[in-house]
């Protein structure tokens, strides 16, 4: 049998040989090593809510209303341009309450300092709406006639002022901290009634501007979200279940360092180790991931390092309203070996930051990577409620090792990173 030899055109084999030369390059040891790129994506999907904080507040006593002389608190944090608003039941009544007028008793004078004191003033008394209105007193008959046509809510006087009915006292703890407590003062009054449990909110802020500046009622409308129950029978259940579900963050995370690079260790930064001074204390407070970047392309080892702004709004915002949040993507080119690392801070804070947990990831890795990342602290700045954080002063400076958040961290439970920013390498 004769075996017959098949020459290849010589054109094929130069578009072989350029093919082969073009998807290889030679690595630091002379091998060669496929060199591959890749789309990162890093998108902001934290829900956006309209409240920092919400709670309930009660007498402590073995009844949850507040009778004459009787009185109660409760603590919560709010920046700068931040309220309080709440909401209690006038018991000898058919469906009126107390709370101030919205947005809320403020909390900073116009030079920055925090408000301490009497607030009593700020405080109204409304009409649901819903009942016929019997004169207020023991003899009021629970739950008595309902409107044959709901009417919207509006604000009513007795002979009495709320104000001296319901006694609102406002105490700084320091930092963004505040407590405020409620003594009902009606006794011996012409208006003299028990006090319910009640609701309160504070309200996220964006720039100057409430996110939610009527989050229980809105007068001149009609009552809802469970404010009836509250106004008709001092029940709090429902009002508080509308209330949880619009309060959570409401944070953008910074434009995001991405950085590619070779070795055991992230040049960015590491847990127990204090920061470097190479710029991660500007990413984690001001958001600035420039000067960290600068400084990361004259390090050895460091290949590639982007800093990726949203199009629209340099940060990547969170989703509200339906709207997607803020997303960002840029092609990068790691091969395997290679490391991918990147970080943003997280807005709603003083120092905290979102970035790759350990080493990254092996610059082969395609797919989701959200489950590495974790929230952290530099330590470089005392903490404060995030969504609550810009207070009278600016935050103390502090000089800790950078440590990962737990969850819940020292001041609430947010969602998992996973449910807040989203990684994808393509």
């Amino acid at each position: 049998m004769q075996f017959v030899k098949f020459k290849r055109p010589l054109g094929l084999l130069s578009l072989m040989s350029v093919l082969a030369f073009s998807s290889c390059s030679t690595d630091d040891d002379g091998e060669m090593a496929v060199n591959d790129s890749a789309v990162i994506t890093v998108e902001n999907i934290i829900e956006g809510k309209s409240l920092s904080q919400s709670g309930t507040f009660q007498n402590a006593g073995s009844s949850p209303v507040l009778n004459p002389g009787e009185s109660t608190s409760f603590s919560f944090y709010a920046g700068k341009g931040q309220t309080i608003s709440f909401a209690a039941m006038y018991g000898n009544s058919n469906d009126l309450f107390f709370a101030p007028a919205n947005p809320g008793i403020k909390l900073y004078q116009d030079n920055g300092d925090p408000v301490t004191g009497n607030v009593s003033s700020q405080i109204r008394l409304w009409d649901n709406g819903t009942r016929v209105n019997q004169p207020t007193g023991p003899a009021v008959t629970h739950p008595g006639d309902t409107e044959a046509t709901p009417k919207n809510i509006i604000e009513v006087a007795l002979s009495t002022p709320a104000s001296q009915l319901l006694k609102a006292e406002l105490t700084f703890e320091g930092g963004t901290k505040f407590t405020l407590k409620l003594t009902n003062t009606s006794g011996g009054t012409a208006n003299e009634t028990p006090i319910s449990a009640g609701v309160w909110t504070v309200s996220h802020s964006s720039g100057s501007t409430l996110v939610k500046e009527d989050p229980i009622f809105t007068p001149g409308k009609l009552s809802a979200n469970g404010l009836t129950d509250l106004a008709e029978t001092g029940k709090v259940t429902a009002l508080t279940q509308y209330l949880t579900g619009i309060t959570g963050p409401n944070s953008p995370f910074s434009p995001v360092l991405v950085v590619v690079y070779s070795g055991n260790e992230s040049p960015v930064f590491k847990t127990g180790e204090n920061d470097r001074g190479q710029g991660l204390k500007e990413l984690s407070q001001q958001g600035n991931a420039d000067v960290l970047a600068n400084f990361l392309k004259t390090k050895s080892g460091v290949k590639e390092v982007f800093v990726l702004k949203d199009p629209a709004n340099t940060v990547l915002k969170p989703r509200i309203d339906g709207k997607n949040g803020g997303k960002v993507s840029q092609t990068i080119s790691a091969r395997k070996g290679d490391r991918i690392a990147l970080v943003t801070m997280y807005g709603q804070s003083n120092d905290w930051f979102a970035a790759t947990t350990n080493n990254g990831v092996d610059g082969s890795t395609r797919g989701d990577i959200s489950s590495i990342m974790g929230l952290f602290d530099s330590g470089t700045l005392v903490s404060s409620y995030p969504g609550a954080h810009i207070g009278s002063q600016p935050a103390q400076t502090e000089s800790l090792p950078v440590q990962q958040l737990a969850n819940p961290n020292p001041f609430n439970t947010l969602p998992s990173l996973p449910q807040m920013i989203k990684v994808t390498i393509q």
